[in-house]
């Protein structure tokens, strides 16, 4: 192999990771599991909670729970959440009824 090849065959290694890792960090795409679009609901963050892993979110029908809009405190499990996102921030999430808690499952920015 030339070294040519061999530099190249490197830079497109190196371009994958990073594309990949930006990818990860882009908050327009799902951080936590799978949100199928028949669950997704719009909302407006309203507060952040970071200390209870909770946010505030005014919200529209939640089809999955059979729930009106409204604005309520979720729990948030995966704390990368309370960091990716802000007050004001719009975004598409879902939410589960889980041990008994309203539980964010899936978020993204709305586009």
């Amino acid at each position: 192999m030339k070294l040519s090849e061999y530099l190249f065959a490197i830079l497109l290694v190196f371009s994958a990771a990073f594309s990949t890792t930006l990818h990860a960090q882009d908050k327009t795409q799902p951080l936590l599991g799978s949100m199928s679009v028949e669950n997704m609901a719009d909302g407006e963050i309203k507060k952040i909670d970071r200390e209870n892993k909770k946010m505030t979110i005014k919200h529209g029908e939640l089809k999955n729970l059979d729930m009106p809009g409204m604005t309520m405190v979720f729990q948030i499990r995966d704390t990368a959440l309370l960091e990716a996102f802000k007050t004001g921030d719009k975004v598409k999430f879902v939410a589960e009824k889980l041990d008994g808690a309203f539980v964010v499952t899936g978020m993204q920015l709305a586009k």
